[in-house]
């Protein structure tokens, strides 16, 4: 799979990316310093204007990245005297072979890392700090750019961002006479409205998708007013009111028979909303890109789809933050043309090329004025989501803790635990898991 890109694999080669990330922050942290070792090597980086020049190797798991060569084909052309290797490895194997090669020293000058896990990459000292005025920190989503920070530096450069948003079939919310929801309080009479529509099933997600739920309950809790981790970032907090507010409101649908806990696994997603099998989801941008292939029928997504922004809980409607960055190893020997690459893959015209070649939403808010997406109304919402964000907590046991969300909340979902009891369980597993701090 690419990490939320337009393919996918199944669960089980998606869970053990995340379970390498587990794996990677723990073997990189004992390997290499810590982020402030990385200052001095940064603080003697010169990047001018002149042309790149030099081997510069870059590391990407496959997918978004497909497309890296051809679009920057007129870079490379326009710096003929450099030597810029990318390596595409599968997405299931990429953090296990990052971590071992950046352990043993022999890591790439440019690796891509997940915008929602970085904060594990970030904290093990293997990056440098992005030089100073590199790229325009304004000109990116905040949320995004303040993803890349890790005690206050920035190590990372955004490439491509997203966030979910309320995909549903604009048909059958007409024909039951539905109104968009814009609270939580409105979210299950809309489900309910999309069945008297024509829905099988109002709402449609996996909820055994174990870190993904896990995520999911952060932005609720978000939602809610706190979230799972503490300012401090030194505890969980998931035992809280806003804590059980959250796993309600998650499991709500389940409990209340608008979504099936069993179907539709994650790969049966879309086939089951253009069958009508389910009226909406909570999903990504690339869903959009998608659904006509589905249908097999060009336009079927103008006509029966529409986009909105996430429904608001108590503290607003912030939205979780998913996406790609780069990170310049602190050790490379060319580091001062390893980050020219990385600062033309923000330029605004390359973020636009790499969503013509692959459909990357870019992290550059100008890009999306482009005609080829400004002129798509479906994107419209994910838009405006990605100015209200929050990434994931910035914990290297995060994968770890949300993990275990996703199997407690499965238990609720069903129906043989309440938000109370899972709450108490969860916080107990977190406070043994710890921060990494």
């Amino acid at each position: 799979m690419t990490r939320f890109g337009y393919t996918r694999t199944t669960r089980k080669s998606r869970l053990a990316a995340v379970g390498a990330t587990v794996l990677a922050a723990t073997l990189i942290l004992s390997g290499c310093g810590r982020p402030s070792d990385a200052g001095a090597s940064a603080s003697t980086t010169t990047v001018d204007d002149s042309p790149a020049t030099g081997a510069v190797t870059l590391w990407a798991p496959d997918g978004d990245a497909t497309a890296l060569s051809d679009v920057l084909a007129d870079y490379k052309k326009a710096n003929p005297d450099l030597d810029l290797q990318i390596t595409l490895v599968p997405s299931d194997e990429y953090n296990t072979k990052l971590q071992t090669a950046m352990a043993a020293g022999t890591g790439p000058d440019i690796a891509q890392v997940y915008t929602e896990a970085q904060s594990q990459f970030l904290a093990s000292g293997a990056f440098a700090p992005v030089p100073d005025g590199l790229v325009d920190a304004s000109s990116f989503f905040s949320g995004v750019w303040d993803a890349g920070q890790y005690n206050g530096t920035t190590y990372s450069v955004p490439w491509y961002a997203y966030t979910y948003a309320l995909i549903y079939r604009k048909d059958l919310a007409a024909a039951g006479g539905a109104t968009v929801p814009t609270t939580w309080d409105q979210t299950l009479p809309f489900f309910q409205a999309l069945e008297k529509g024509g829905a099988t099933k109002g709402f449609g997600a996996d909820v055994g998708w174990d870190t993904y739920t896990g995520q999911a309950l952060q932005r609720y809790a978000v939602q809610a007013g706190q979230s799972l981790l503490s300012a401090d970032g030194k505890s969980w907090q998931i035992d809280t009111p806003e804590g059980i507010q959250a796993i309600s409101h998650f499991t709500e649908p389940y409990l209340s028979g608008v979504a099936a806990v069993d179907t539709p696994g994650f790969l049966d997603s879309q086939p089951y909303f253009v069958d009508g099998k389910t009226g909406s989801m909570l999903s990504g941008p690339w869903v959009i890109a998608a659904l006509d292939g589905v249908a097999k029928q060009p336009g079927w997504t103008a006509e029966h789809v529409a986009t909105a922004v996430q429904p608001a809980g108590p503290a607003g409607d912030i939205g979780n933050l998913g996406g790609g960055s780069w990170v310049v190893n602190k050790d490379s020997k060319n580091a001062a043309s390893a980050w020219k690459v990385v600062r033309e893959m923000a330029d605004e015209k390359t973020q636009i090329a790499q969503f013509a070649a692959y459909g990357s939403m870019p992290a550059v808010q100008s890009a999306w004025k482009d005609d080829s997406i400004a002129g798509n109304a479906l994107y419209d919402a994910f838009f405006e989501q990605l100015k209200n964000v929050q990434p994931m907590p910035s914990a290297t046991t995060w994968t770890q803790v949300s993990t275990a969300i996703g199997a407690e909340l499965e238990a609720v979902a069903r129906g043989t635990e309440t938000a109370e009891e899972a709450a108490k369980k969860l916080q107990s597993a977190a406070d043994g898991i710890g921060t990494g701090d």
